[in-house]
């Protein structure tokens, strides 16, 4: 990857059909759109804070989950990896990623069926990927990994999530390895090798921004 562009964030704008997004594990609620907007805001104005420039894919308000860009492309090293949403309508969101990415100039890689991913599912610890196995990533997408990432020195390992939507929104990891969550969407704490229970379930979200290879 280029050195210009190592340390930059890819960010998508809230889209105005933002209410109509997929919904599990929790009830619908009523959405307040202005306030999505400036919460988004705030995050693009904490990682530019902290060193991390961010590059925006270009909004589409017909996608309403498509401000979770990170479902739709997975970085390793210079390899951007598109990812494969199960959920039809998550599908086309991957379709501007990759051509941002590839304008970027970054190597570019595709998941492909069967196998079905979301970046949600993905948690990087060193050069070990963490991928949960949910209602949207599937074991056919960790074999995919396994294949485009073992020749490049990055360990694939499988993990069951059966209580959370996505991995990542059951555990985190700080920047010297531990992984910490809210152990009762942990279905098996075990599987790492440093575990910190969080008393509360948003504790398991936190987000440490540093200078790290992506």
């Amino acid at each position: 990857m280029s050195t210009q562009l190592r340390g930059t964030a890819l960010v998508r704008r809230p889209a105005e059909t933002l209410a109509d997004g997929i919904v599990t594990f929790i009830e619908r609620q009523s959405l307040d759109l202005g306030l999505a907007h400036r919460q988004w805001q705030d995050y693009v104005a904490a990682l530019e804070e902290y060193g991390w420039p961010t590059r925006e894919v270009p909004l589409d308000d017909t996608l309403p989950d498509s401000v979770f860009v990170e479902d739709t492309v997975v970085m390793f090293d210079g390899l951007a990896v598109i990812t494969n949403p199960k959920a039809p309508a998550r599908n086309p969101e991957t379709v501007a990623t990759e051509q941002f990415v590839r304008d970027l100039g970054l190597e570019v890689a595709n998941i492909t069926d069967p196998a079905t991913i979301d970046g949600g599912d993905v948690l990087k610890v060193g050069k070990r990927v963490y991928v949960g196995l949910t209602g949207s990533t599937n074991q056919a997408a960790v074999d995919q990994l396994t294949e485009l990432l073992g020749p490049r020195g990055w360990e694939v390992v499988a993990v069951p999530v059966t209580k959370a939507l996505h991995l990542k929104s059951a555990i985190t990891a700080l920047p010297d390895g531990t992984v910490i969550g809210y152990a009762p969407i942990v279905d098996d704490p075990s599987i790492f090798p440093k575990f910190l229970a969080v008393p509360e379930e948003p504790g398991a979200h936190v987000v440490v921004p540093t200078r790290t290879r992506c």
